[in-house]
């Protein structure tokens, strides 16, 4: 039996490849290595998981059926673990073609895969905190309305959700999707705020910061993230037609599929998030205050009791401690 992991030379990708290469389980990893941020990062990656046995790593295009069917060819599925997507909101507002493709025909192509993989236990698929769009009640609630996407990053990953509830209930295929919420840690994104902040700090230049700093995050370390990843996978959830339970999940239907928010249930103000990388990295930052951009929100707040219940997931890395290990891998990364 083998696990699929889509996206295993993006940042969380890599983080779950790590953490699964003790099962003694072949770990099948695809990415297409495109060039949305510098390849060489998702190069060095991969290359860090050089010493993981049982990993194999292929190149190619989820939106490409033949080239994924052709991956996992001769192999069993146990799991596939689907983080392969066209992230960045504001990239969306560029190029909205680039998220149709992998988010919405990529995500296809997953469930069609998972379909045709007898004995497959689990698929488990990233959504994002983004589908609660300009949600103004805090904390947000999986029970909560998301029917207003503000950003077409959003609409994708709200699409996910609803084409992964048909064919859980079409085909009976355990799934889960976990809602991120502002994911940080080594390895991350440079398109993401600690990155930017902490590059722009180092090498001298100012920050912009939108909204005038009057915003809010729910930062989430990934190693926190990465252990919700592994315990959801491990608790797939239950077929209520099987198990003649009459359970229902969040959305009041009887399929086997959940979704959860996985954040760090702590939310922080962005002034003070850009504080700790002034205190990790030693130097004042230079602010530059813009207006709020088109597509992002204000704030973000994960209410994450149900995954809590469900599967035991407990966030324990704060800010203080997080954002000094980030810095710290940006500094040996960078050989700064």
């Amino acid at each position: 039996m083998a696990i699929l992991v889509t996206g295993a030379a993006g940042f969380i990708g890599f983080h779950v490849v790590r953490a699964l290469k003790d099962r003694g389980v072949p770990i099948i990893g695809v990415d297409n290595l495109n060039d949305y941020y510098q390849v060489s990062l998702k190069q060095g990656r991969l290359k860090a998981l050089s010493d993981v046995k049982d990993f194999r790593f292929e190149e190619l295009d989820i939106a490409d059926m033949a080239a994924l069917q052709k991956s996992v060819a001769g192999e069993k599925l146990d799991a596939i673990i689907h983080l392969a997507a066209q992230a960045g909101v504001r990239y969306s507002l560029e190029n909205p073609s680039a998220y149709i493709q992998s988010n919405l025909v990529g995500h296809a192509n997953i469930l069609e895969l998972a379909r045709h993989s007898d004995g497959l236990k689990h698929l488990l698929y990233a959504s994002s905190s983004s589908v609660y769009g300009g949600n103004k009640k805090q904390p947000f609630s999986e029970l909560d309305p998301v029917n207003t996407p503000v950003s077409l990053y959003a609409a994708t990953k709200r699409a996910d959700e609803l084409l992964s509830e048909s064919y859980a209930h079409l085909y009976r295929i355990p799934q889960t999707g976990l809602r991120f919420f502002t994911v940080y840690g080594p390895w991350g994104r440079p398109d993401m705020a600690p990155w930017l902040f902490t590059d722009a700090i180092l090498s001298g230049r100012p920050i912009n910061v939108f909204n005038h700093g009057d915003m809010g995050r729910d930062f989430t370390y990934v190693g926190d993230i990465v252990d919700g990843i592994v315990k959801a996978l491990d608790h797939p959830p239950e077929d209520p037609t099987i198990t003649n339970s009459g359970d229902t999940n969040i959305w009041g239907s009887s399929t086997p599929h959940t979704v959860y928010n996985i954040g760090n249930n702590k939310p922080e103000r962005l002034m003070d998030f850009i504080k700790a990388i002034e205190s990790a990295t030693g130097t004042q930052a230079e602010i530059i205050f813009k207006d709020m951009q088109k597509g992002d929100v204000k704030e973000t707040s994960a209410d994450i009791s149900h995954i809590q219940n469900a599967v035991g997931f407990e966030p324990t890395t704060p800010m203080s401690e997080g954002i000094p290990k980030f810095v710290d891998w940006f500094r040996a990364y960078h050989g700064v």
